[in-house]
């Protein structure tokens, strides 16, 4: 273990610098690439050392199509970027930038469906290839979930370990495991690591959201921190929930339409707006749902975590929706609310410019990209299924 500061990260999408993209999104039939892509990673870590930021989740679509089983065209990909790979893998160790992988929630080593597990396990071993040939170290993992309950909790905990098991020695190397929000408590991976000893994420918002055993959260996350190899250091995932209320469009039905001409009053969920009789649509309001990620990390929860977790090391992975601002703003107001752990990932008074640079540059406002990030999935509709 090093006694380098510890370090902060954001995933895929870089939302500080409008226009920089993280994969080639281009459709099969111009023939993306990972040459392409790589390319584009290269930009974004020139970005993350002016911005100060030494981690990086690299989109798991980093070679498109390279496990498409329609699409042999395409399979051969990463080898044919050997040379790119190890050029962009030098200028991050260089870096000292620690990068990851974080499969879609398409891949799924307990599918009680063995060909699901088989393509799971292509996909993986695709992105651990691409680590391998980069000659990244241990800390650069690839994290995924537990996958589908599919009716049988239990079995299909155990059946985690069988797909893992099959998953060859260069995915078992770099795959870790997280605690999810809705399926998969802290105690089912706890469970998990113990059987087959696959390192473990501590996801922050997750075990609030799901803890059916109610485990301490001290204890439970130095378990996490011990399930992985001596001398590397882990990491966490740390986001915290939306608390705004959710604004939903929803269609006026006959039966609303003939209950608001009566004379009796009108009765339902809160709306933004007075909903009449010739209303076609209405706004719903809704309160939050706890699973969600804020568009920025609150700082005094994320103090009062640290402060929680003081002597043990590892690195952050923040999961908010604005990425790498909600890390600039984070880390400025570290160093103003919470200085002790702002010196933590390395921020001292002798950063106070480049604090307030950063704290002018978002009092300003920046541009966006509206296109989704490829890797932000509809996490609530996903829950709907397995």
């Amino acid at each position: 273990m090093t006694d380098r500061p510890l370090r902060l990260g954001f995933p895929v999408k870089v939302m500080g610098r409008p226009g920089m993209k993280s994969n080639d999104t281009r459709r099969w039939q111009q023939n993306p690439h990972l040459k392409t892509s790589l390319e584009y990673v290269d930009a974004i870590l020139d970005y993350l050392v002016e911005a100060g930021i030494d981690m990086y989740r690299m989109s798991s679509d980093l070679a498109p199509y390279a496990t498409h089983p329609d699409m042999p065209q395409f399979h051969g990909m990463v080898g044919e970027s050997d040379a790119e790979l190890a050029a962009l893998g030098r200028k991050a160790r260089g870096l000292d930038m620690r990068l990851s992988f974080h499969p879609s929630q398409f891949v799924l080593l307990n599918s009680p469906d063995p060909a699901l597990t088989r393509k799971s396990i292509w996909d993986l071993s695709s992105q651990a290839e691409m680590l391998d040939r980069m000659g990244m170290g241990p800390e650069a993992v690839l994290v995924t979930h537990v996958g589908g309950v599919y009716d049988d909790r239990e079995e299909s905990r155990a059946r985690w370990i069988e797909g893992y098991n099959q998953c060859p020695d260069h995915v078992r190397r770099r795959l870790v495991l997280e605690n999810d929000d809705i399926r998969f408590s802290a105690a089912d991976v706890l469970w998990i690591h113990d059987r087959c000893g696959v390192p473990l994420i501590f996801d922050y918002q997750h075990f609030w959201c799901l803890n059916p055993e109610g485990l301490a959260l001290r204890p439970t996350l130095e378990r996490f921190v011990r399930s992985w190899p001596d001398g590397v250091r882990p990491k966490i995932h740390f986001s915290s929930p939306r608390t705004e209320l959710r604004e939903v469009k929803r269609k006026v039905t006959d039966k609303e339409r003939a209950a608001l001409k009566s004379a009796a009053p009108a009765k339902g969920p809160l709306t933004r707006e007075v909903v009449k009789s010739t209303s076609r649509f209405k706004t719903v309001l809704l309160p939050p749902i706890w699973t969600g990620h804020a568009d920025f990390t609150n700082p005094f929860e994320f103090a009062t975590f640290m402060r929680e977790a003081e002597g043990l090391d590892f690195d952050v992975m923040l999961e908010a929706k604005t990425k790498d601002l909600s890390l600039l703003k984070l880390r400025g107001d570290l160093f103003r609310y919470a200085p002790d752990v702002a010196a933590r990932f390395g921020v001292d008074p002798s950063d106070a410019a480049d604090m307030a640079e950063a704290g002018e540059m978002l009092d300003e406002g920046v541009g966006d990209d509206p296109a989704p990030d490829v890797d932000e999935g509809d996490r609530l509709a996903a829950s709907a299924g397995g």
